[in-house]
């Protein structure tokens, strides 16, 4: 086919698609400037190269218009990549090639709460946060709280089965999703998961919908379940001589039968990034640190027995009450440590049994020193999931990035040889995709793209990503 033609032929389709589109939605639903592509053509996911545009952004305001938005892509098989803020770090919504964005920013409606049952019902555009202040009053709160708390939509967190500071006590999204209300590939919508706690009724397809990355289906409404707000909160801060001590000390926590809400771990360097970005002097105290929240009725007698486990080790503890830890628990929610500098960085998120976690702590700084790069540690340390970064000056040594690549991979490997994960909380995505044949069968990968192909016959919903 002559050049000529073929750009008219791709012309003419873009634009059947366009006007295919404006007539099932509303004019003002469907944004075509180029800002607004470039903006929703990927996530915060480290990948290079420039942004391939997406051919539209559609933002639906109800169910109808998602289903409309399958309907029209189905019969011209266009994919269709779902998201909202955009925070994941996976590439899971990055654009690959011809593909209409579905932005659920904009379905952002908290249905119901009905504090007696302690759920919420809520449209896919509503942002973690908001949600969490608006069943306060009630006394409750939405437990799953990823870092990007403040701007991820609850859509996002189900479509990653996002993670968060909290996961230690309160787990993850998967553990807060009663029900789904999910848009097919070709538009059908369906509604799994049950309005209750206790349910065993069939497969547990929102189980399986959760975490999907989009590529199963758009989900338009979810029940969640709500918890209790605590009645009490102790904020604790420990300082340990290094990080290995600090990695030890989240298995005296364990054996002395305590549950933390939060237990987070950061290391000497992540330390120094913190003081630097908050003028702050806690680098002075020691090697690297935990923070702990212990929450409920029992916070009270659970900081007492932290304090006794401590005793005579070689820590030091916050006095109870004190500011400083909660800042702290606040300045490592909104940190990884990472700065503007000019090094190569990449960040890593595993996770692995938490008795191996000295074990593999010795791993990474012994493959760190091996491969020349610099590395520094940051960890959800209660539920074993760690997010390692490595970085590296580029004009220092030879083959920096090959350097930083090898490390990174390695990482990785080490976490699998333990019994671990590729990702603990930020799902597969584009980025993680090739590494996922090293932790599951081939007959595990052969079942899951055949749960897709029933699914997604045409392989329309965000191709190419998670599996």
């Amino acid at each position: 086919m002559p050049t000529e033609l073929a750009e008219k032929t791709m012309s003419d389709a873009y634009n059947d698609l366009v006007e295919t589109l404006r007539r099932e939605l509303p004019e003002d639903s469907i944004v075509l400037s180029d800002s607004v592509l470039r903006e929703n053509s990927r996530d915060f996911g480290q990948l290079s190269g420039e942004p391939v545009m997406p051919l539209a952004v559609v933002f639906p305001t109800e169910v109808g218009h998602v289903q409309a938005v399958m309907r029209v892509a189905t019969a011209n098989r266009i994919p269709v990549i779902s998201r909202g803020a955009g925070t994941g770090v996976s590439g899971g919504v990055h654009v690959q090639g011809d593909a209409v964005i579905l932005n659920l920013s904009k379905m952002d409606k908290i249905i119901e709460i009905r504090p007696h049952d302690e759920v919420a019902i809520v449209e896919p555009g509503v942002i973690n946060h908001h949600l969490n202040t608006a069943v306060a009053q009630f006394g409750l709160m939405y437990a799953p709280d990823p870092a990007s708390y403040k701007m991820s939509t609850i859509g996002g967190n189900i479509a990653t089965n996002a993670g968060g500071l909290r996961c230690a006590k309160y787990g993850v999204t998967r553990e807060s999703v009663l029900s789904l209300d999910v848009v097919l590939a070709d538009g059908r919508l369906i509604r799994v998961g049950k309005n209750s706690f206790k349910g065993v009724a069939g497969y547990d397809l929102a189980a399986l919908f959760t975490g999907s990355e989009g590529t199963l289906g758009v989900v338009v409404r979810a029940v969640v379940r709500l918890r209790y707000l605590p009645v009490d909160e102790r904020d604790l801060s420990m300082v340990f001589p290094s990080l290995e001590a600090a990695v030890q000390g989240v298995q005296q926590i364990a054996k002395s039968r305590i549950q933390p809400a939060i237990l987070e771990l950061i290391d000497y360097s992540t330390i120094c990034v913190l003081d630097q970005q908050y003028s702050t002097d806690y680098a002075s105290l020691g090697g690297a640190m935990l923070l702990v929240r212990l929450d409920g009725y029992g916070a009270e007698r659970e900081e007492a027995a932290v304090r006794d486990a401590f005793m005579n080790s070689d820590v030091q503890l916050s006095k109870s009450g004190d500011a400083a830890a909660t800042r702290l628990i606040e300045m490592r929610r909104t940190s990884r440590g990472d700065t503007k500098d000019d090094a190569y960085r990449t960040g890593e998120d595993v996770a692995i049994p938490k008795s191996r976690m000295v074990e593999y702590v010795h791993r990474l700084q012994d493959l760190a020193r091996e491969e020349n790069v610099n590395m520094r540690m940051i960890s959800h340390a209660g539920d074993g999931n760690l997010h390692p970064t490595f970085f590296v000056d580029p004009t220092e040594g030879e083959q920096p990035l090959a350097r930083l690549h090898r490390a990174v991979e390695g990482s990785v490997k080490e976490a699998l040889a333990l019994g671990g994960t590729i990702t603990g909380e930020h799902g597969v995505g584009l980025i993680k995709k090739d590494w996922l044949a090293w932790e599951q069968s081939d007959e595990v990968l052969q079942l899951q793209h055949q749960i897709k192909a029933l699914l997604d016959p045409l392989n329309i919903l965000n191709p190419g990503k998670a599996i």
